[in-house]
């Protein structure tokens, strides 16, 4: 069954109640067990068991119609009938606490009524079919939404796929998730029952999935609970030591952010503002990074301020009085009121400062913001009503205040259509897991501009290369650069928020991507379009090169071996008169690490470490050979640079290198195509160190987008 329960004789470790959300209370399962067991009530007639849920749906909602919930409720209870928890209540408890959690969040009716019924058709005779007929096909939708797949179908592969089937399905509806959140932060509630390697798998699941999926929906309610239950599991040592300081805290006589909340009341209601200031603990995780950041704590490190007003402008109010008559910390200063975060999040951030040293955190915000703050995507109540229906729902955004950027159609939000984008060309479930675990642990993003003035929601760290993907899926193989602010840019540079990016294309259809791009890829759909891209066009492999024995290296023409110096540079171990030779495949200069293999002749060729050839080599059953570098430092080295055509180029890229101080033994430029020019030089160093500082002047030539160490593939014959 797809919850668990926890056994009295066991408990799990769970945040004390002195850290508990006020609107996620926990509710008595044996009582609603009782209520559960005394069998449905008379047609028409509310249950006794789902009296708690209809009074936080009221709360929220105080014109629904309740008649679905008890539908819901009978059939979700008829249907459980005889299936028990491991901790004894009876398994009608699960879906109630669920349905709780979403009623205390403001959900409306049509979520409510699907996590009624959330685990009947994955645990019960209940079919898909019967839960349309009954409830309609929204309902029907959220509930197939989070049903499981079957083991017996797919193995070890039916979570992952559970997750990606969740995630399509949220596409389409977010509600789906906002069950599953629910449901997990029930079952987490309520580990303790489980082995603790059980226990373990299960909240690491929660930390690298559910809990970036709350964070971008915006559910913190949801999130910090969550959050604080996993640190418990994962890591119960600095658990403990967190509840400790907690606890501590708590029982000092002073309490220095009720005397800056006393100040701020004081200062708002002589300015008129009127404005509700509380006291909000930082839940446990949050005081553990505080704790890790700061070092010793004080007793405003232990929560912040929150203060509520009516109206957008009341916030600037709030802020402009506190920063006038008391000292603000002018570097804690945020608005995202003016630039709202990617998950619907609101609020101005500042601090302000005493005398004694002591600093405490305030966030100004309406209380509609602090709503959906809290509550993320499931304050929008129902998000896919009409425009009628949506503007007579209490507070529903009115068209004056529609939401902008990523924020437009909260229903599916920039990173979620980018999620499912490139889901679909995953190439199977550990690629689609292991990425989709990479994805979510960027928890930050970034919004660059487009010329068109459009825009992309890109994570932090994003490059041109994700940019172009992003904005032309696979036609971003005929990319040939870029402009960032006006100025042309390599495809490697990383983007900044705020930055506005031209994307420059090529005319060929038959363009293709550098295999570079896969370096400087952060996106999961950039990468795995590379990849595809590369899986299907193989690099023809090159025989590599023999040498007559009678050659010594310095016989070697450059254009030959990209790199050579006299044989005292390398030495071979056990073999000091051996022949050697620096293959032209991945030209090794010293300092890079190195191994060694013998060719015909007896002669010693000389890889990188990192060389695919090396490892095609050692596939093969080749044996290495030990070489080192010797004392010099001196290296030849082909680079081959990458450019767009302009006049001059030639010229100021060779004066670039002449300051560096390399010697050009020998240069090929290929004549233009699609714009862009590459150029192969041979060059001569005093010192290979010296070589990172010259491909970086290189690349500093205007023009210039790429400059990397030339690279041919060789096979192992």
């Amino acid at each position: 069954m797809s919850a668990e329960a926890t056994n009295p004789a066991t408990p799990g470790p769970v945040a004390p109640a002195t850290t508990r959300r006020r609107s996620l209370p926990r509710i008595d399962l044996r009582r609603l067990g009782r209520a559960a067991l005394l069998g449905s009530p008379a047609r028409g007639r509310l249950p006794d068991a789902i009296g708690h849920v209809v009074e936080a749906h009221r709360a929220h909602h105080p014109d629904a119609d309740l008649e679905p919930l008890r539908r819901a409720y009978v059939l979700a209870e008829s249907s459980h009938r005889g299936q028990m928890r491991k901790s004894g209540e009876p398994y009608i408890t699960h879906p109630l606490a669920v349905t709780l959690i979403l009623a205390e969040l403001g959900a409306e009716t049509t979520t409510l009524t699907a996590s009624l019924l959330h685990d009947t058709v994955e645990d019960t005779d209940v079919t898909l079919e019967q839960v349309r007929e009954q409830f309609g096909e929204e309902v029907r939708y959220l509930v197939d939404g989070v049903t499981k797949l079957e083991k017996v179908d797919y193995g070890a592969a039916a979570e992952p796929e559970t997750f990606r089937k969740m995630l399509v399905a949220t596409g389409s509806d977010v509600r789906v998730m906002s069950i599953k959140l629910a449901d997990r932060l029930h079952n987490m509630r309520t580990l303790g029952v489980m082995r603790p390697e059980k226990q373990e798998r299960i909240a690491k699941i929660t930390r690298d999935f559910l809990i970036p999926l709350a964070e971008r929906l915006g559910v913190q309610a949801l999130k910090t609970e969550l959050e604080d239950l996993v640190f418990a599991i994962l890591r119960p040592e600095e658990y403990e030591h967190t509840r400790e300081l907690i606890v501590d805290n708590a029982s000092r006589a002073d309490d220095p952010l009720a005397e800056f909340a006393d100040a701020m009341r004081a200062v708002l209601r002589e300015a008129g503002i009127q404005a509700e200031v509380l006291i909000r603990p930082r839940h446990f995780v949050s005081v553990h990074r505080v704790s890790r950041k700061r070092g010793e704590l004080r007793g405003c490190d232990f929560g912040r301020l929150l203060v509520l007003v009516n109206e957008d402008a009341d916030c600037y109010a709030v802020l402009g009085e506190l920063h006038t008559c008391m000292t603000p910390v002018v570097s804690e200063f945020k608005d995202f009121i003016a630039v709202p975060k990617f998950n619907l999040y609101q609020s101005l951030h500042t601090a302000v400062a005493r005398a004694d040293g002591q600093v405490a955190e305030v966030l100004i915000r309406t209380h509609q913001m602090h709503k959906v703050a809290e509550a993320g995507v499931v304050a929008l109540g129902n998000p896919y009503a009409g425009p009628q229906e949506e503007q007579t729902r209490e507070g529903a955004p009115a068209d004056g205040d529609r939401l902008d950027g990523e924020r437009v159609d909260p229903t599916r939000p920039g990173w979620l259509s980018r999620l499912l984008a490139w889901q679909e060309a995953a190439p199977d479930t550990d690629t689609f897991w292991s990425t989709l675990r990479e994805d979510l642990a960027q928890d930050r993003e970034i919004t660059v501009f487009r010329p068109d003035g459009g825009t992309l929601g890109l994570p932090d760290g994003a490059t041109c290369v994700d940019a172009a993907y992003a904005q032309y899926g696979e036609d971003a193989h005929a990319c040939i650069g870029a402009r960032v602010n006006g100025r042309l840019a390599t495809l490697s540079t990383v983007l900044r928020d705020g930055d506005t990016v031209q994307l420059l294309m090529g005319q060929d259809p038959a363009s293709e991507p550098s295999r570079e791009w896969l370096e400087h890829a952060h996106t999961p759909a950039a990468r795995i379009a590379i990849q595809r891209w590369l899986a299907t066009h193989p690099a023809p492999a090159e025989p590599e090169e023999t040498v007559d024995p009678a050659r010594t290296v310095t016989d070697i023409p450059a254009t030959d071996t990209p790199l050579s110096r006299p044989d005292t540079a390398i030495t071979v171990a056990g073999r000091p008169d051996a022949g050697v030779r620096l293959a032209g495949c991945c030209t090794p200069v010293p300092a890079d690490e190195v191994t060694g293999f013998a060719v015909r002749g007896g002669m010693v060729t000389v890889h990188r470490v990192e060389c695919a050839a090396v490892a095609r080599m050692t596939d093969a059953g080749r044996a290495a050979v030990d070489v080192s570098w010797g004392d010099t430092t001196e290296c030849r080295v082909t680079l081959v640079a990458e450019s767009f055509g302009r006049p001059h180029l030639l010229a100021d890229l060779t004066e670039a290198m002449a300051l560096e101080g390399a010697e050009i033994v020998s240069a090929t430029v290929e004549p233009p195509s699609q714009q862009r020019v590459r150029h192969t030089y041979t060059i001569q160093l005093p010192d290979a160190g010296h070589l990172p500082t010259l491909m970086r002047a290189m690349r500093n030539v205007p023009g210039v987008y790429d400059v990397s160490r030339a690279q041919h593939h060789a096979s192992a014959s």
